[in-house]
């Protein structure tokens, strides 16, 4: 990967992270990723392949926003982890079919195929409601209560 396109990538990012006080998904996609190396090696591969031939390049030719590119990459990865269909939760708790013109400020969710399994975290809002924290404490975590 060309290191001036990744570096352009990057501070496109930064600059979308300081202007709207959005969480950095990076580490957590990071651990998602190792997590998928060791329960889909092929998945891993197009994970990566992703990253490289499509996410870098699309940010730093200001084709496509940030911030939900990063956002399609983590529904990507759990996708690739296991089969189901991703939500937007918005601000009052309710769930509709995730799009990519979801808001940024819903809560994202992989709710999984597999009966018992926990969903798992796409893209959590900036300020996270009530609602938003007890869906992600219960399906996420399977807490049912809200850490106060």
């Amino acid at each position: 990967m060309d290191e001036a396109v990744k570096a352009e990538a990057g501070r496109l990012f930064e600059e979308a992270i300081e202007a709207t006080g959005a969480r950095d998904p990076r580490d957590f996609y990071r651990k998602a990723l190792r997590e998928l190396k060791e329960i889909n090696p092929e998945g891993y591969g197009r994970a990566v392949t992703h990253f490289q031939e499509v996410l870098v390049p699309s940010i730093a030719s200001g084709r496509v926003q940030p911030l939900e590119a990063w956002r399609e990459y983590g529904r990507l990865l759990a996708e690739l982890a296991g089969p189901g269909r991703a939500v937007g939760v918005d601000e009052t708790g309710r769930a509709q079919p995730f799009s990519p013109d979801c808001p940024m400020d819903h809560l994202v969710l992989h709710i999984p195929e597999e009966r018992g399994k926990q969903a798992t975290l796409v893209s959590l809002p900036p300020n996270p409601s009530t609602a938003q924290r007890a869906t992600f404490e219960l399906l996420v975590r399977g807490k049912q209560r809200v850490p106060s």
